[in-house]
């Protein structure tokens, strides 16, 4: 289960319609909805600065997101859409999703690598370059893992990981079909170096 999950502050809406939504753009909020889960749908507003600060942070349509209202239970929940402003292109509404444990949804997981100590390559000095530190997966809200783990154990110079390398959780898939890699034990730099040195040498004598 995921270990932190951000938090989104919201305050209920008792208006709806257009005039409601233009008194809270008035008051600093951006107004929103909240719905799926079985249930009706709520009108919230949220603060401008504070989703603004999260728009700007990235991937905001794929985080999942636990919503606090005044009064009610929290819910976890997941972005399906912001309407923008067309001049200005500043965000004016927000639709909110609910979400069952048995929901499936698609979210960034970070990646961890262990065993860095058992891995001949790092040992001799290799370099781990790490391509993707997030992997995006389909998992179930329920099930959400806090991160998938890479084991260095046995790797060498010049191993490449890719997806298919990595245990993942029980039901849970990449969203991207083909095995791409997620990092690589290159050679230290001094190595590289003296390859390409070499590599000059012989071909001067070749052409001596």
């Amino acid at each position: 289960m995921a270990g932190e999950i951000p938090d989104l502050n919201a305050v209920a809406r008792t208006g709806t319609g257009k005039g409601a939504a233009r008194q809270a753009r008035r008051e600093s909020y951006v107004p929103g909805i909240v719905y799926g889960g079985g249930k009706e749908p709520q009108p919230i507003n949220i603060r401008y600065n504070e989703l603004l600060k999260r728009l700007k942070a990235g991937r905001f349509l794929s985080t999942l997101f636990n919503l606090k209202v005044d009064g009610q239970e929290d819910v976890r929940v997941i972005c399906r859409g912001v309407q923008r402003d067309v001049v200005k292109d500043l965000p004016i509404h927000v639709d909110l999703m609910r979400l069952r444990r048995t929901t499936r949804i698609s979210l960034f997981i970070h990646v961890t690598f262990e065993n860095h100590e058992k891995a001949p390559g790092l040992k001799r000095g290799g370099v781990l370059t790490v391509v993707r530190p997030e992997v995006e997966l389909e998992v179930t809200a329920g099930d959400i893992p806090d991160h998938i783990t890479v084991d260095l154990a046995g790797r060498n110079i010049g191993d490449v990981i890719h997806i298919s390398d990595v245990a993942l959780p029980e039901g849970a898939r990449p969203t991207i079909e083909r095995d791409f890699v997620i990092a690589n034990i290159s050679a230290p730099s001094s190595l590289r170096s003296a390859g390409d040195d070499d590599a000059e040498v012989v071909d001067e004598a070749a052409e001596d």
